[in-house]
């Protein structure tokens, strides 16, 4: 069963929530895993994407555009097929994957922002309607 964790961040930036899926990501990448970020649509996917080759100068974090290099770890799209990927998923959309129980790990990234925060907490309450195992952290964000 897909464990989900609900990362809730002290900013009203939708920016902040943007580096933090990169940081995300990142990690998770460090640490063996294949990530797929699931965005709202096309350019908001291809905007991630080309955040992720500089959100962090020291960093590089190898990744694509869903149907572009489908074998790199990290993976930006959005639609209804995430391709190969079932390790982790960033949701960054503000719906409920239909595919998001193929994965292992669901992250969903939550600002205090009302068209972040309302939707996600009705994705909250879906998942655990489902009996899925839910954690919450709260992350402190600097500004």
């Amino acid at each position: 069963m897909t464990r989900i964790d609900f990362y809730l961040l002290s900013s009203d930036q939708l920016a902040t929530r943007l580096q933090y899926a990169c940081r995300l990501a990142h990690k998770a990448w460090q640490k063996g895993h294949r990530v797929y970020l699931h965005c709202q649509d096309e350019a908001a996917a291809e905007q991630l994407d080309q955040l992720l080759w500089s959100f962090r100068e020291e960093a590089f974090l190898p990744h694509a555009l869903l149907g572009e290099q489908t074998d790199e770890p990290v993976i930006c799209g959005s639609g209804d097929d995430p391709g190969a990927q079932q390790d982790l998923l960033i949701n960054l959309s503000d719906n409920t994957p239909g595919f998001f129980s193929r994965f292992a790990r669901l992250a969903e990234i939550v600002v205090e922002q009302d068209p972040v925060r309302v939707p996600a907490r009705e994705r909250f309450r879906f998942y655990r309607e489902r009996g899925y195992p839910l954690q919450t952290h709260q992350i402190r964000t600097a500004g």
